[in-house]
């Protein structure tokens, strides 16, 4: 156990490095502004979002491609974004199922649209899919599942 605390112990430069950074307010979630920064939402209406998200240099791969990790990550925010029920805590993701079938490059303007597909009890279903707004090329399509606490019925 003590060698164990002896590895973890930061060196003076480390802690001196740890004392200039700048951590944002609590209610800010650093992930997902990094992530969903610049998604602009175009149409909202019951169990459909449509948005138009610019692919940014941050979420790409070597080859300047919008990155796998970046598809994933837009398909489980805009799907859970569909399937939120305003007053309770937002879902949790339990299964996604993703088809990426095209790339995106950067600056490419894509559309997301994100349908609910049903809820039963806590549980939801929605569809999303990526298209390339200028060549209309689907990008990536998903099925995502979530659970979450349902709306009292008192």
């Amino acid at each position: 156990m003590e060698k164990a605390r002896e590895f973890l112990q930061l060196t003076h430069e480390e802690l001196e490095a740890q004392s200039k950074l700048t951590l944002p307010d609590p209610k800010f979630c650093f992930y997902e502004h990094f992530s969903v920064r610049g998604l602009r939402v175009d149409r909202v209406e019951p169990g459909l979002i449509v948005c138009t998200f610019k692919v940014p240099p941050r979420l790409t791969d070597r080859t300047g491609k919008l990155a796998t990790g970046a598809i994933v990550n837009l398909i489980d925010e805009v799907g859970g974004a569909v399937a939120h029920t305003e007053g309770l805590a937002n879902n949790v993701s339990v299964d996604m199922s993703i088809s990426c079938l095209s790339t995106a490059n950067v600056d490419d303007e894509l559309e997301i649209t994100s349908r609910l597909l049903g809820r039963k009890g806590g549980y939801s279903g929605t569809v999303v899919l990526l298209r390339n707004k200028a060549t209309g090329e689907l990008v990536a399509e998903g099925r995502h599942s979530l659970f979450g606490r349902q709306a009292s019925k008192m």
